[in-house]
């Protein structure tokens, strides 16, 4: 049963809320996949913080005339599986994903940062690392020195020790050695 004016203006809505606050907007083609494959992808992209819906395209163009994914508008045709993410690369990675295991999802085109990505660019951001692991990396490059710096004051303590204990040695055999000499 097809939607009427309200419900189409309402989804509208929603559509334009969403890509309001996004970054990125990706789009694959679904065509053959089954209902359990669908609600799989569905599970991972809420837990990625992703919208992931299958809408209309005439209601996604309007939902995007105006904003910075409007170029991605002569894109959407066939039948499109839209994911749209906060995150930068979120979206592209839950469909890139995907389609790595199920290869009746095909990653048509996407949208970051009002430029238009063709499906080798959907796939390079989603290459990129996720926002948790830059800044693990951040951390682990920012504590290397303190680390270096750490581990040779640690390692100047036990030489000085070790010195110190051979020469008090030496000291202590000399001063034993005296009084019987005397």
């Amino acid at each position: 049963m097809g939607l009427n004016l309200e419900d189409k203006k309402a989804v509208v809505a929603e559509v334009a809320a969403e890509i309001a606050k996004a970054q990125t907007l990706a789009v694959a083609e679904y065509r053959g996949i089954g209902v359990a494959d669908i609600t799989v992808l569905r599970k991972k992209a809420r837990a990625s913080g992703v919208y992931l819906h299958v809408l209309k395209n005439t209601l996604v163009r309007r939902a995007v005339e105006g904003s910075p994914f409007a170029g991605l508008a002569d894109q959407l045709v066939g039948p499109l599986i839209y994911s749209v993410s906060e995150d930068p690369v979120a979206a592209a990675r839950v469909l890139n994903d995907f389609a790595k295991t199920n290869d009746k999802l095909v990653i048509k085109a996407g949208s970051y940062a009002g430029r238009v990505l063709d499906k080798a660019g959907v796939q390079a951001l989603a290459s990129i690392p996720g926002r948790e692991e830059l800044l693990a990396r951040l951390l682990g490059v920012m504590k290397a020195p303190v680390s270096g710096f750490a581990a040779v004051v640690a390692a100047l303590a036990k030489q000085r020790e070790a010195g110190s204990e051979s020469a008090a040695t030496e000291v202590v055999a000399e001063v034993a050695a005296e009084p019987a000499a005397a």
